[in-house]
Formats: structure tokens, C-alpha cells, sequence
């Protein structure tokens, strides 16, 4: 007689080779990006900063308002949760390469037709009526042969990879905005004390010319623009006051505190931020500390170990089964010593005539790899462009800020001569009027140039990845 041994191995055989006939899965070519050697606009690298100094770190309320951030912005939860939900469904992934135990307890009762036993069924000597009484362990392992569970499970692992790198790209995003926010209302309150200096000078002259007025010297027109240049500029200080708001407002969005808090945080004096040279970093850098970047690449060896799993689920699956339990007619019997039964059991199972199921399942797991691939692609030249831009933001911004710095002190040097020549009698009040609008706004200019210059440095900073965190961020 044929050990059962030989007909298994000639089944998985016959299997295997079926499953060969379908042909390996589909090639997706994933080659590196090509990077650039250095970015265009990037400073001398003997001359770079610290990352750390691109953020007003001196500032109290950034530190307040940030750290209020981190610890209750509802995207930052959602991105941990979702770390949660991989590290479940790893977890998960694990446990199916291992074996599968469980306990359960059977009553069954089976009545059957007495008749078909002829005479011993009509003499009662078969009960039409039988119940039994059983209590098992089941125990059942796929050996997992070919690999599939563990591409699975390295699937998996990858889309922890991938959520946290999310988080921490939500985490530079909130820092950032908050940041961002923060220079925002010191730069308004730069620019409005520049405009109370300047309605303080056009009152200062609208009192000259009304004094000149009485004297019967001057026209009455004289003070009428005089008084026309502070009114103008305490209509430009009004209109701060609607940007606060939608400052306050973004930052309740951030951080999920009340106005009332918002506003007391942003009471606080803070040091003047610092807007030295900018840190060198090269393109290659991003693979690595851009969150968004890392992210990508873990879908997409994610993707690729889901392409692996789908492609080897055309073989055959042996799985490993053991029963060890009690039966008995009788529940008084079930633990005697002859109620004990076990079966050992191998199955091999795998597929023959699909109809072309499996193969649609590689070309669509194939597919996804693709676009997991372009998605990585998308990041990188996104991360290069924001690099990029943000190093030619600084470059460009420095130089407005120190120009418009340079304009504001000569035209407020020009109206402060200006009005020394009127007071002894060398210059019309014309003339001092002209020098006066000619400065009015310069302050508001150098104050609003200077704040861009720090903001292009927020944007490096999140564009080069930002602060390596000195921990995880831990969910739940």
C-alpha cells in the first residue's frame, strides 16, 4: 500500500508547477531619483547656522504656543492614532505566521433511520437517537512555505515606518505655523509702532502749521494736509488690527486654546529673532529628513511586499492541524480514560483553475506599486523645490529687508532735516510736508521686509525637515 507521504509531496508538487505556469509577478523598475549635487541658491557651508536658529526659539510665546500645539492639536492625535492602527494591524500580521490554538465544547445529537440496519435496527439494539459529549484543543499552523504571511508582515511593518514619518511631518507642519504666526503678530506690532511715530510726526506738524494758521502766516491748507498725512496713517493702524485677528484665530486653530489665553501668550516680550546666514544642507539630505519623503518610501516598500504577498499566493498553502479533545455518550464518561481522541491532520490546498483571479489580483497589487513609486518621486521633487525656493526666499528676502532698513533711515534722516530747516527759517512747510509723506510708511516697509525674512526661514527649516525629534512620538 502507498504511504500517504509520497501522494503529498506529488500533490504540492503538481501544485507548485502550476503555479510557475502562470509566470513570475511583474517587474516594476523602482530606480533612485537623481539628485543635483547642491542646490543653486544654498549659502558657503563654512558660513551655515544651526537648523535650530531658523525658528524664533528665543521667544516665549513660541515656545508656549507650540508646545500647547504638539499637545493637543487634534492632527497630531489623528496622526498618532493612525500609528495605533499600524502597529495593530502589524501586530496582526505577526501573529498569522504562528500557530492558531483554541478550546470549545460540543453537544451534538444525531437521530437516524433504525430501518437501515435491518434487524438489529428493529430490535432496538441501535438507538435511533444518539447525543454525544465532546470537549477539544484545536491547534492549526500554515507553514507558510513560500512566503506569503511574511510579506505580509513586512507590508505591515512598513505602514508603521510610514505613519510615524506622517506624524512627524504633521508635528514640522504645526511647529511651523506656529512659528510662522508668531513672527507674523511681532512683525504687526513692529509695523504699528512705526505708524504711531508717524502720526506722532504729522501731528507734531499739523500743530505747526495750525499754530502758523493763527499767526496769520500760513494758509489754512497747510494744516488740512498735515492733518490729512495722520489721519492716512492712523488709518493704516486700524487696519492691523483686522490681521491680529486672523492671527489669534489661526493660532486657536493650532493649538485649541481660547482667544482670551491666545492673547496672553502674545502679551509676552520676546527677544528679536535673529536672522543669521542660512544652514547648508545638501539634496541628498532629504531622503532622510524629510518626513514626507521617509513616508513615501515606506508605502512604497510597503507596496512592494504587497506585490511579493499577492504573487505568492498562487502556491500552495500547507497548513498543520491537531485536535486533542474528550468524546463520550455520556457526560458521566467524558473524562474517563477511554474518551480520549486526537487527530493529526496536514492539508495542502492551492489553486488549479482560477480563471485568471490571482493574476488580476498581481496586476492590480503591481499597479499600486507603480503609483506608490510616483507618489515617492512626487515627495522627493517636492521636497527639492521646497529647498530650493526657501534658500532663494532668504537670498531674496535678506536683501529687501536690508534695503527697505537703509530706505526707512534715510527718509526718516531726510524729514528729521527737513524739519530742523523749517524751524530756522531755510525751508518751506512744503517742503517739510513732502519729506514727511516720502517717510510715512518706511518703518511699516523695513519692519514687514525684516518679518519676510524670517518667515523664509521657518520655511527652510520645514523644507529641510526640521528638528529630529529626541523620541518617537508615542501614540495613545
Amino acid at each position: 500500500m502507498q504511504r500517504p507521504l509520497p501522494r503529498l509531496v506529488t500533490l504540492c508538487l503538481s501544485l507548485s508547477l502550476a503555479a510557475c505556469v502562470a509566470g513570475p509577478a511583474p517587474e516594476v523598475a523602482t530606480p533612485p531619483p537623481v539628485l543635483p549635487d547642491a542646490f543653486y541658491y544654498q549659502p558657503d557651508s563654512s558660513t551655515g547656522a544651526a537648523l535650530d536658529a531658523l525658528l524664533p526659539r528665543n521667544d516665549p510665546a513660541f515656545a508656549s504656543l507650540s508646545q500647547a500645539a504638539i499637545s493637543g492639536a487634534p492632527s497630531l492625535a489623528e496622526a498618532l492614532a493612525r500609528i495605533e492602527a499600524a502597529r495593530a494591524g502589524a501586530a496582526r500580521a505577526g501573529a498569522e505566521r504562528l500557530p492558531n490554538i483554541s478550546a470549545q465544547g460540543t453537544v451534538t445529537e444525531n437521530r437516524i433511520n433504525t430501518a437501515q440496519f435491518g434487524q438489529a435496527g428493529q430490535q432496538g439494539f441501535i438507538p435511533e437517537v444518539q447525543t454525544s459529549y465532546g470537549a477539544n484543543i484545536v491547534a492549526s499552523w500554515d507553514a507558510d512555505i513560500f512566503g506569503r504571511l511574511k510579506a505580509q508582515e513586512r507590508a505591515a511593518l512598513a505602514r508603521i515606518d510610514a505613519a510615524n514619518a506622517s506624524a512627524a511631518a504633521v508635528r514640522i507642519a504645526l511647529i511651523s505655523e506656529v512659528a510662522g504666526s508668531v513672527i507674523d503678530w511681532r512683525v504687526l506690532n513692529a509695523r504699528a509702532a512705526a505708524i504711531q511715530d508717524d502720526v506722532l510726526a504729522a501731528r507734531q506738524l499739523a500743530d505747526l502749521a495750525r499754530s502758523r494758521e493763527d499767526a496769520g502766516i500760513a494758509p489754512g491748507f497747510d494744516r488740512v494736509r498735515a492733518e490729512a498725512a495722520a489721519s492716512a496713517s492712523k488709518s493704516r493702524l486700524a487696519a492691523l488690527e483686522s490681521e491680529k485677528v486672523r492671527i489669534i484665530g489661526r493660532l486657536i486653530t493650532l493649538t485649541g486654546l481660547s482667544g482670551s489665553q491666545v492673547n496672553a501668550v502674545l502679551a509676552q516680550a520676546g527677544e528679536p529673532m535673529e536672522t543669521g546666514m542660512a544652514p547648508a544642507a545638501l539634496p541628498s539630505d532629504l531622503l532622510a529628513n524629510r518626513p514626507d519623503v521617509v513616508a513615501a518610501a515606506a508605502q512604497l516598500a510597503a507596496a512592494d511586499a504587497e506585490l511579493a504577498a499577492t504573487a505568492r499566493s498562487r502556491f500552495p498553502r500547507l497548513t498543520l492541524s491537531a485536535v486533542l479533545g474528550l468524546l463520550a455518550f455520556d457526560p458521566e464518561d467524558l473524562f474517563d480514560d477511554d474518551s480520549f481522541v486526537s487527530t493529526l491532520t496536514a492539508g495542502i490546498a492551492g489553486p488549479l483553475l482560477n480563471f485568471g483571479r490571482i493574476e488580476a489580483e498581481i496586476d492590480g497589487a503591481a499597479a499600486q506599486k507603480k503609483i506608490a513609486f510616483q507618489a515617492y518621486r512626487g515627495a522627493v521633487f517636492q521636497a527639492l523645490g521646497d529647498a530650493e525656493a526657501a534658500y532663494g526666499l532668504i537670498a531674496a528676502a535678506d536683501r529687501e529687508a536690508a534695503l527697505a532698513t537703509a530706505e526707512r533711515d534715510q527718509l526718516q534722516r531726510a524729514a528729521s532735516l527737513a524739519n530742523d530747516r523749517f524751524r530756522a527759517g531755510l525751508a518751506s512747510l512744503l517742503e517739510v510736508l513732502e519729506a514727511r509723506r516720502a517717510a510715512d510708511a518706511s518703518g511699516e516697509r523695513a519692519a514687514a521686509a525684516i518679518g519676510r525674512a524670517q518667515r523664509a526661514r521657518v520655511l527652510l527649516w520645514q523644507s529641510l525637515g526640521g528638528d529630529a525629534p529626541a523620541t518617537e512620538p508615542e501614540a495613545g
